[in-house]
């Protein structure tokens, strides 16, 4: 198993004096994940669950609908892994292109990009069912710093975590792209057949964008909360979804910037 942690010399300069120490880097490095033979995706992610990864970016995508959809899944080499897909589940590669070659920072038309998360498939969420007091989601930080193994030994990588709706942690995963985190903590669930996740909420250590709002969405998880800011798509798209979604969550503050009757 490869590393998520390497140690570098460093020059640490404090003041006027300069000390020569080692310090320890979050790894990042490429993986390839292919369906088949044809490579789909090209990711930079901290190694590790990158089996997890890879259901979890395809779950995203609406490629696979569960784990039923899969023939096989499994890392070949140290960067790369295959999936092979049961007969009968189509894949749109065309589509999977246009979304590898497309980032937040392409200027992509937001109605675009909404209409396109209808086409995946993912569904509107109910209203009922799902609660959380405020009390709870005040402790989400606190319990998600506990759980997490590299942040505190590096400060370089993003997490993402799912909750009960008591506000006990069922699962963290950690890495250098937010994206990432949440496809390996989603993909876990979707290869253990949890999903949809209606009953858990998520957690993200840093901003919500659009995507880790879409990304939610696709599994079914009702409440989205981030330690930072939520972008304007993102609350745009979980306006229109009914997901209740939560910025700023920390030192007993947060704001609801949508499906407010979630949080009592």
């Amino acid at each position: 198993m490869k590393r998520n942690i390497l140690t570098v010399p460093v020059r640490k300069v404090h003041g006027s004096s300069i000390e020569a120490v080692q310090d320890l880097v979050a790894v990042e490095e490429p993986l390839e994940i292919r369906i088949g033979d044809k490579p789909i995706s090209i990711t930079m992610r901290t190694p590790g669950h990158d089996v997890e990864l890879a259901a979890g970016f395809l779950f995203g995508e609406g490629i696979l609908a569960g784990a039923s959809d899969l023939q096989g899944i499994e890392g070949n080499g140290a960067n790369v892994v295959t999936v092979l897909l049961r007969a009968g589940v189509d894949v749109d590669h065309a589509r999977l292109e246009r979304n590898f070659y497309t980032t937040s920072s392409c200027g992509v038309c937001g109605k675009a990009s909404i209409e396109a998360v209808h086409a995946t498939g993912c569904m509107m969420l109910e209203r009922d069912g799902f609660t959380a007091s405020a009390d709870t989601v005040h402790g989400l930080p606190g319990e998600l710093r506990q759980s997490q193994a590299v942040i505190d030994r590096t400060g370089g990588l993003h997490a993402a975590a799912l909750f009960d709706p008591c506000g006990k942690l069922c699962s963290v995963r950690e890495d250098v792209g937010r994206h990432n985190a949440v496809d390996k903590v989603i993909g876990a669930e979707v290869l253990a057949e949890r999903t949809p996740l209606h009953n858990r909420m998520l957690l993200v250590s840093g901003r919500a964008s659009f995507e880790l709002v879409q990304k939610a969405l696709m599994a079914g998880i009702p409440l989205l909360a981030a330690v930072g800011a939520p972008s304007s798509l993102a609350v745009e798209l979980a306006r229109r979804f009914q997901m209740t979604l939560l910025g700023f969550v920390r030192d007993d503050r947060f704001n609801v910037y949508a499906g407010e009757w979630r949080v009592s």
